[in-house]
């Protein structure tokens, strides 16, 4: 990484009051999670000058590492964000970084809930329709945790938007071929060097599903 881009990383988490800084590997090379790796933060300043949320958004975060996106969405539209993470010792730094922003950003409205958990297991609340993933594991388990989604909107139809940044070819594939989740928007990054450096983001939404019925 450039010292140019060091410097925006440690500018924004000073600001944000938090430290998300560093990859983290699993020991056990079999898991089926991937390490922990931040979304850089230009990528989330390009994300957000081409998508904006609003005030009954609800966001969840996939594997919330040490909680960068979390607060950084947090902070930036003062809306509730829910963080999954697995690993432990990542969980308690996620944990760390919550208390020090909150003394920062104590009047922000909006819950920011960090919970322990397998991603697959966590029960979709009705009201959630934000849901962002940086590759936090593997094809089989996005699956099972799309399928929760789904489930969710057949008891509460809602509009829903999936972010995937950095994209696996197994996660693109399965969304378009064998779910009814359609690509909004492509969004990639200033002087990549990855032509994978970017954000794709489907949407469900019940007039969607309404309108593929009838054709």
């Amino acid at each position: 990484m450039k010292g140019q881009e060091i410097m925006i990383e440690e500018t924004f988490d000073q600001k944000l009051n938090i430290k998300t800084a560093g990859i983290r590997e699993w020991k056990d090379p079999n898991v089926p999670y991937n390490r922990c790796e931040s979304t850089p933060y230009k990528a989330l300043e390009r994300l957000f000058e081409f998508y904006s949320l609003t005030q009954e958004d609800k966001v969840v975060d996939f594997g919330i590492g040490r909680g960068r996106v979390s607060f950084y969405i947090h902070h930036k539209f003062h809306i509730s964000v829910t963080g999954i993470e697995v690993h432990e010792q990542t969980l308690d730094e996620a944990l760390d970084n919550k208390k020090a922003y909150r003394y920062y950003a104590s009047d922000i409205p909006g819950y920011i809930d960090i919970q322990y958990g397998l991603a697959e297991q966590y029960e979709i609340r009705p009201d959630e329709n934000i849901f962002y993933f940086f590759n936090p594991f593997s094809v089989e388990i996005f699956e099972e945790v799309v399928q929760n989604i789904l489930h969710s909107l057949k008891n509460h139809p809602r509009t829903v938007d999936l972010i995937l940044y950095y994209p696996l070819n197994g996660y693109k594939h399965y969304l378009q071929k064998q779910t009814p989740f359609k690509l909004l928007n492509k969004i990639t990054i200033p002087d990549r060097k990855d032509k994978k450096e970017k954000f794709l983001i489907y949407r469900f939404s019940p007039e969607q599903s309404t309108t593929t019925e009838n054709e």
